[in-house]
C-alpha cells in the first residue's frame, strides 16, 4: 500500500519540496493539501488548534499525528507526549525531528498504554470513517484514558458545502448516509493512494454519539467556519 502522506512528508523535511498532495473527494473533484501546512508552528496553527494544545494536561496520546507539529508543540513545553500514526513516513519524520516516543500503527490497533489526554486534531475524528463506527471508535478511545482523562477533537458540519434552497433547507444527496462521510484519495508526484473513508462530524451528532456511550461532550471553541473543538470525558 504506498504511503502517500509519508513519502511526501519525508521529501518536504529532507528539503525535496517540488509539488503538493493532491486530493480528490466525494466533495469536490480537486483540491490540494499544501506541504508546508503540514509542518506549521504553533503561531501558523489555528486558534482551535493553538486553544487544544492550551488545554492539554498530563501524558499525551498525540492519534494521526502526521510530521509532529502537536506533539513537538507540546514535548517542549515539557509533556510527556507520544506520536502515533499508521503512515511509516509520518513517524520516520517524527524521529527526525526529534520525538521521543513514536508509534507507528492505527488508533484501532493500539491498545498499549493509557493517557490523560487524546488529542485528535485536523478533525482526527475522521479516523472513524463512518458514522456507524463512531459507537465502536468512542469505545476504544475511553479504554485509553486515564481516570479523569479527556479526548480534544476538532470537526466541522459541512452542511455548508450543500446548496440551500429558498426557504433556508439544504439539498443533500439521498443516498441514506449521512452527509458528513466523505470519501478520499490522495495523490502526489503522479502516485495516488488507495481511497479512504473520512468522517466529519457535526456538533449534535457527536453530543448524541458521546450520551450514547456515557462520554460527556462540550464545545470549548467554535472556529470561524462551522468548525469547533469538543472536549470529552468519561462520566462519573
Amino acid at each position: 500500500m504506498a504511503d502517500i502522506l509519508g513519502k511526501a512528508l519525508l521529501d518536504y523535511h529532507s528539503g525535496n519540496y517540488t509539488e503538493d498532495i493532491k486530493t480528490y473527494s466525494s466533495l469536490d473533484e480537486e483540491d490540494s493539501l499544501p506541504l508546508p501546512y503540514l509542518f506549521r508552528s504553533f503561531k501558523e496553527m489555528p486558534i482551535l488548534e493553538q486553544k487544544a494544545l492550551q488545554i492539554t494536561k498530563g501524558k499525551v496520546l498525540d492519534i494521526g499525528s502526521g510530521a509532529g507539529n502537536h506533539s513537538l508543540y507540546l514535548q517542549n513545553k515539557g509533556f510527556d507526549v507520544t506520536a502515533l500514526d499508521a503512515s511509516e513516513g509520518a513517524i520516520a519524520v517524527c524521529n527526525q525531528r526529534g520525538l521521543k516516543s513514536t508509534v507507528k500503527s492505527s488508533i484501532l490497533d493500539f491498545s498499549r498504554d493509557k493517557f490523560d489526554t487524546l488529542l485528535l486534531l485536523m478533525n482526527g475524528i475522521g479516523l472513524a470513517g463512518k458514522l456507524s463506527a463512531i459507537d465502536g471508535f468512542l469505545k476504544h478511545l475511553k479504554s485509553l484514558l486515564l481516570p479523569k482523562g479527556q479526548i480534544l477533537l476538532d470537526s466541522s458540519d459541512i452542511i455548508y458545502m450543500f446548496e440551500q434552497d429558498e426557504d433556508g433547507g439544504y439539498w443533500i444527496p439521498d443516498n441514506a448516509q449521512y452527509y458528513g462521510e466523505v470519501q478520499f484519495q490522495m495523490e502526489y508526484k503522479g502516485q495516488k493512494g488507495l481511497p479512504f473513508a473520512w468522517l466529519y462530524l457535526d456538533y449534535n451528532t457527536l453530543k448524541n454519539a458521546c450520551e450514547a456511550n456515557n462520554l460527556n461532550c462540550e464545545i470549548v471553541i467554535s472556529g470561524e467556519h462551522y468548525d469547533y473543538l469538543a472536549k470529552l470525558s468519561i462520566k462519573e
